[in-house]
């Protein structure tokens, strides 16, 4: 049986689903033996390196437009990898996930802030049953012997999706006239150097290499090619070939396979509270009959040439 291009499609974002839903339990376990301050800047250095051979004949930008890269920089990828990475350093990596999947709750609420939209009321309901759900997912620790860190984790990762929220805000208003690879490269670029000075104060220079274990240099390799490179290029292919709506399924898998890979990799416990919270988020999403598209990162290039798409965790 000959594939057709749909079929390869359907693989492709299969294959996505899995590399991103899988990347928050391997980042953890990366982090058992590598500062997320060390993590996060090798990732990226590597990252704007690969991107180099592909925006090579278009990397020059504007001077007037440095600074509003700068901030599309800082809030997508300072802020939103730097919180993100904290986050999982103390909480469980299963929450990351539906704690993603609230995204597009709170662009309603960036969007009535500051774009003036005016959303129906059936969305501002499921917005707040979504919301109950992020609530109940946020204080369950509340009780175990390591409830105020898993408590902060929880809220770093609230602290990354609002970052997020701002950087598909900021992207919208910029209206940034270049070929997404160009924008990718710059960000990348300007989050590295961003993640330089906590990484250089967190690691001593003659003990960088001897702290970098297999475990770290795995989830830098995994974040870099796999989670910002291959996935783009799936998700690609897949968004010209399938329409959103079926894309869109494919986010409900994100959390099941987030918890296969993280209840052998970290041991991790699925409990009642964390069903019930899911539950709510999801709920809440389906009663605003949100259309959304999984990918944590780069939601929204809706004015920049979209050849060249998002990113993953």
């Amino acid at each position: 049986m000959r594939l057709t291009k749909y079929h390869i499609a359907i693989l492709s974002i299969t294959l996505c689903t899995i590399i991103w839903s899988s990347a928050a339990p391997i980042f953890k376990w990366a982090m058992q033996d590598t500062s997320p301050s060390t993590i996060a800047f090798f990732r990226f250095l590597c990252a704007t390196i690969l991107m180099l051979p592909i925006v090579n004949k278009r990397i020059k930008i504007q001077f007037k437009d440095f600074y509003k890269i700068l901030l599309l920089a800082i809030t997508g990828i300072t802020c939103n990898i730097g919180f993100y990475y904290l986050g999982l350093s103390l909480t469980q990596s299963i929450n990351a996930p539906i704690i993603a999947s609230t995204i597009p709750i709170f662009l309603i609420f960036g969007s009535i802030l500051f774009l003036h939209h005016k959303p129906k009321l059936k969305t501002i309901f499921g917005t707040l049953v979504s919301l109950a759900g992020v609530f109940v997912i946020i204080i369950r620790p509340v009780g175990h012997l390591s409830s105020f860190g898993s408590i902060l984790g929880n809220m770093y990762l609230i602290l990354s999706v609002l970052s997020l929220v701002s950087y598909t805000i900021l992207l919208k208003k910029f209206k940034l006239k270049y070929h997404s690879s160009t924008l990718i490269f710059w960000i990348f670029l300007l989050g590295t150097l961003a993640f330089f000075p906590p990484f250089i104060l967190g690691t001593k220079p003659s003990l960088i290499l001897s702290q970098l274990s297999f475990k770290g240099i795995f989830g830098i390799l995994y974040g870099a090619v796999l989670s910002s490179l291959v996935g783009q290029i799936l998700y690609n292919y897949s968004v010209k070939h399938i329409n959103t709506d079926e894309i869109g399924i494919f986010s409900y898998l994100g959390p099941i396979v987030t918890a296969l890979v993280a209840l052998p990799l970290l041991h991790e416990q699925i409990t009642f509270s964390y069903l019930l919270g899911s539950f709510f988020v999801f709920l809440g999403l389906f009663i605003a009959e949100i259309k959304f598209k999984y990918p944590i990162f780069h939601r929204h290039f809706n004015n920049v040439d979209d050849s060249w798409l998002e990113s993953g965790p």
